[in-house]
């Protein structure tokens, strides 16, 4: 116990430290600043050519969420999840290693050329999100978390960050089994969740993207935001459109809707105009119950 103990005190000062360098030194590869430059451009592109252009310049819920973007990427691993994490993966690795595993890899991709490597990952780690989204509308329990995200009423690019912390633990639970058994390494991640990233950037910023034929494989904010639709069609009561990065998923397995441009339509669900509007209620809340 000692040692877990030990491991949970030096990873909380190691990311500690570590996001104290990244705000001190400023650099391209960089993952603070990264961060700030893509939210900026995104946010420069939503001022100069908005989509929506009967919504405010500055919307409803922009600092919310411009909170809960330095929240979720580096505020909640700063409070204890980064030393948790920590833990746990440790915690299981010796749990395997009482059972005779030494090494989860089942696929070795290492002596790939790069570029398969970060294509490998980037599909594989975006078919996992799909699922897990589902889930999250599909699971009552899930959905009250989910519930966060979904209380955007007027869509930007840093609504993509508006999401309650227990969606980082999901997700990540969830996603480490699989991608620890190919065997990436911590550079082609940081890679592919910064491809991630501006992906969901853009597919909720308040922009048009015309991809042509490619907008059956990458998701856009014309297609994302029938995901956020207040009034669901019947045939879809849990969600459409889970595609995170991908709308790829959504046509092979049924679950795209698209059947206009989209613009105009009310988001949220219904009630959502009397959810908490600030963080520490919009925390809380799921944990209340009643909504789901």
């Amino acid at each position: 116990m000692d040692r877990y103990v030990d491991l949970a005190r030096g990873s909380f000062e190691g990311y500690a430290r570590y996001l104290w360098h990244e705000m001190t030194h400023p650099g391209w590869s960089n993952y603070f600043y990264l961060l700030v430059v893509l939210s900026f451009l995104l946010f420069i592109w939503e001022q100069l050519l908005p989509w929506r252009r009967n919504q405010p310049r500055i919307r409803e819920g922009f600092w919310l969420d411009l909170f809960y973007l330095f929240f979720n990427f580096f505020g909640f691993s700063l409070v204890g999840y980064n030393a948790v994490s920590d833990v746990a993966v440790t915690a299981f690795a010796d749990f395997l290693k009482g059972q005779g595993i030494e090494n989860l890899v089942a696929l070795e991709v290492a002596s790939w050329p790069t570029w398969s490597q970060l294509l490998l990952m980037f599909f594989l780690r975006d078919f996992i999100h799909y699922w897990v989204h589902r889930l999250l509308h599909r699971v009552p329990w899930l959905w009250r978390f989910h519930m966060v995200h979904h209380s955007v009423r007027q869509m930007g690019f840093a609504a993509h960050l508006r999401f309650h912390w227990m969606e980082t633990v999901i997700y990540r639970t969830l996603e480490y089994l699989p991608l620890a058994m190919i065997g990436f390494g911590i550079q082609e991640f940081f890679l592919v969740h910064t491809a991630a990233l501006l992906i969901g950037h853009w597919n909720h910023g308040n922009i048009r993207v015309c991809l042509g034929p490619l907008r059956h494989v990458i998701s856009t904010p014309q297609f994302h935001i029938w995901h956020h639709v207040k009034e669901l069609p019947p045939e879809r009561p849990f969600g459409l459109n889970y595609g995170v990065s991908l709308s790829l998923w959504d046509h092979l397995f049924g679950t795209a809707y698209w059947p206009e441009s989209g613009r105009d339509l009310e988001l949220g669900f219904d009630h959502v105009e009397t959810y908490p509007r600030t963080f520490w209620g919009q925390l809380l809340e799921p944990f209340r119950g009643g909504r789901g």
